[in-house]
């Protein structure tokens, strides 16, 4: 019986060396998935919070427009014609529209691109040359001027 479990233990040994490059394939691609999942994770907060950033800056720029807009409305109601002022509230209307609490929503970039586009309409029926460039970078920091 002691020769009957030689041949088993033999085939047992060779079996193990065969699969060898199998098994460190496996571990290797467990230990590389896992150390991914880990810089991934990073690499999406640090996307996001960028992303996150540059689209409320562009919405408060928004805002900031609408609410001079607003401003010289109450100042004097007839500073504006009456299509513009319906662009303004229409817009405004959009600007609160967007789901700021729900990012995934898929109604963020369809919002955004009308907000762009009353913007532009409205810049264009004003005959004012306004256009949201972002936040200068620091290359751009020699061309800030007080």
């Amino acid at each position: 019986m002691a020769a009957s479990s030689e041949p088993n233990s033999r085939e047992d040994i060779f079996d193990s060396s065969l699969n060898l490059e199998e098994t460190h394939l496996k571990e290797g691609y467990n230990e590389g998935y896992a150390d991914d999942l880990v810089s991934g994770e990073e690499e999406g907060r640090q996307v996001g919070l960028k992303t996150g950033f540059e689209v409320g800056e562009e919405l408060g720029f928004y805002r900031g427009c609408i609410d001079v807009w607003n401003s010289a409305i109450r100042v004097d109601s007839n500073c504006f014609s009456s299509r513009v002022v319906r662009s303004i509230k229409q817009m405004e209307e959009l600007l609160n529209k967007y789901p700021i609490s729900n990012p995934e929503d898929e109604s963020v970039s369809d919002v955004m691109d009308s907000l762009r586009l009353k913007f532009r309409a409205i810049c264009a029926t004003l005959n004012v040359k306004l256009e949201y460039n972002g936040y200068p970078k620091s290359s751009d920091g020699g061309n800030i001027q007080f």
